[in-house]
């Protein structure tokens, strides 16, 4: 019997992350005696034959394996019964799309660990992409936003930015960042048209931190909210510079009285359907009746939640077509540049545009756990588990059941059933 087993992600052609690189892995099977076991993948960001080389076996079947890895949410039909997995389920705010899910967790008897409920004890999370989801939104949101100043007429220092898929890596992309638009602003300033040009950007965790670790390699000056009405009656304001604004916690209420003055807006705020919205589909539409056009180009929402923080987020989009127009007045929305109203950046998995950095970074994180995971005896009683905290804390289903930490799932689990059926 092996001890762990790496599948195959199948959820779009965009997934090419792993929770474990060729380079842990070795180190797993040379100085742990720990085997694993590979499904053989032809868009994986790692070739099968560097898992061999590293040791692994490259094998179709999974079912030998005492612990299934994986990244994103696994089919029902693919599960195997009675087997610990790991993967972003997407469950555990009791999300309608995610309750059939969870019933064939339960049907199965799969003690679901969920990557994104392993956290330390102040709730901080340990194993994540989301800080490279905001290095990747950043580079999109600057791209997109190169491509509808374009589609305006205007000339900008963003319109030789690229999508982040297209870079080799992070690096890569912030070279460019930095010699061709961070030049340009240096040394031409930004075009008068869109003076000031002012970023927003929302949320404390990685996603939101991420993003703003690339945009500072920018020229960038940084302002408080409370100063943004100042700025374009400012005679003297430079145009060499982006202006950043971060809008905290406190500073998020009564948020539409901002957008206004934004050009760009980031969003990496993690909401839940209970969070009071942070722009409305009324704030938006009361912003593009005014008379005089608004500043607003796009809304980066990164925490991708649709009608959520957000509400204006009405789709979600992929990698290669990573924007639609959401016109205010109809509530429609097309994809691409062109029309009227602010671009949405929707893109639900933007890690996977830097899939190496995103899943060198994950395994890393991941690796340290593996040891006590595998020796981890998942026939045992819930309240028996041998695990680390941060493990047995991310313990959603065991033996069929809901964890007592996750019972508040059942009523959303019933209200979809009962839904289905009727």
């Amino acid at each position: 019997m092996a001890d762990i087993g790496i599948r195959r992600e199948d959820k779009n052609r965009w997934e090419r992350r792993v929770p474990l690189s060729p380079a842990h892995v070795a180190e797993l099977v040379a100085e742990r005696d720990i085997s694993v076991v590979v499904q053989p993948s032809a868009i994986r960001i790692y070739p099968d034959e560097e898992y061999a080389q590293a040791g692994a076996t490259v094998a179709e079947d999974l079912s030998p394996c005492g612990v299934i890895l994986g990244v994103k949410e696994v089919p029902a039909r693919r599960l195997l019964a009675d087997k610990p997995h790991l993967f972003f389920a997407h469950v555990i705010k009791g999300q309608p799309t995610g309750m059939p899910l969870l019933a064939s967790l339960l049907e199965s008897k799969v003690s679901l660990i969920d990557y994104e409920r392993i956290v330390d004890s102040e709730g901080r999370r340990l194993i994540f992409f989301s800080r490279h989801a905001g290095y990747a939104g950043i580079i999109d949101t600057l791209w997109a936003l190169g491509q509808r100043l374009n589609w305006e007429g205007i000339d900008s220092a963003f319109s030789t930015v690229r999508p982040a898929h297209t870079y080799a890596n992070v690096e890569a992309a912030v070279q460019q960042l930095v010699e061709t638009v961070g030049r340009k602003i240096r040394e031409e300033g930004v075009n008068p048209a869109l003076h000031p040009l002012v970023f927003g950007f929302t949320g404390g965790g990685n996603v939101s931190q991420g993003a703003q670790e690339i945009f500072d390699r920018l020229p960038v000056l940084e302002i408080h909210p409370d100063d943004l009405p100042s700025l374009a009656t400012n005679p003297n304001l430079s145009r060499r510079v982006l202006y950043k604004t971060v809008f905290r916690r406190q500073e998020r209420q009564r948020f539409a009285r901002h957008l206004p003055y934004l050009t760009a807006l980031i969003n990496g705020v993690y909401w839940e359907p209970s969070h009071p919205r942070l722009i409305t589909r009324e704030n938006l539409r009361h912003l593009w009746s005014s008379e005089e056009k608004p500043m607003l180009r796009i809304l980066a929402d990164l925490s991708c939640d649709l009608e959520g923080s957000i509400e204006a987020t009405v789709r979600v989009t992929t990698p290669d077509d990573p924007v639609f127009v959401y016109d205010p007045m109809t509530g429609e929305s097309e994809l691409g540049i062109e029309g009227r109203g602010p671009l949405v950046l929707a893109v639900d998995n933007l890690p996977c545009e830097i899939p190496r950095d995103a899943s060198e970074h994950f395994s890393d994180s991941l690796l340290p756990f593996i040891p006590r995971l595998v020796k981890a005896d998942f026939g045992a009683a819930f309240e028996d588990l041998i695990l680390p905290s941060p493990l047995y804390s991310a313990v959603v289903t065991h033996a069929g059941q809901l964890t007592p930490g996750y019972r508040y799932l059942e009523e959303p689990l019933r209200q979809t059933v009962t839904a289905a059926s009727g």
